[in-house]
């Protein structure tokens, strides 16, 4: 799968989001080593509290599914569903992404039609703590 063709994914992604309170709309697809791609958007809830971002729901769908691995990510989002420039990952989709990844892992935010910027997971979250840590002891 190209870069472009996951970035096309999470453009479809973004489709499916529930965002009726920020409208807000975001879509994520995430490629795993073994080559599926598993999408999420965006899902709000009127409490706020139990919303869930689209990055979060992409990992855990394979994550339940049994996949462990991935391979890269990209992410897009914009008010009313239409892109709007880059969309990262919050904090907290950093951080699972951070239990799941190295910090090697590439990331796309999409900004238009056919334009993205790659990140690594190590750029947006530098000094991130991982599963290492716990291991060590720190």
């Amino acid at each position: 799968m190209t870069e472009r063709s996951l970035c096309a994914a999470a453009v479809a992604a973004m489709q499916n989001a529930y965002a009726p309170y920020s409208r807000y709309c975001v879509g994520a697809a995430l490629l795993t080593k073994s080559g599926k791609v598993y999408t999420g958007c965006n899902i709000e809830n009127a409490s706020f509290s139990p919303t869930v971002c689209a990055e979060r729901t992409a990992v855990f769908k394979a994550v339940s599914e049994g996949e462990r691995d991935f391979a890269m990510l990209a992410v897009c989002g914009g008010k009313e569903g239409e892109i709007a420039g880059v969309f990262p990952p919050c904090g907290v989709c950093r951080q699972v992404l951070a239990e799941f990844c190295p910090p090697e892992f590439p990331v796309l935010l999409v900004c238009g039609a056919d334009t993205f910027e790659r990140y690594t997971l190590a750029e947006l979250l530098p000094r991130g703590f991982g599963p290492a840590f716990l291991e060590s002891g720190v």
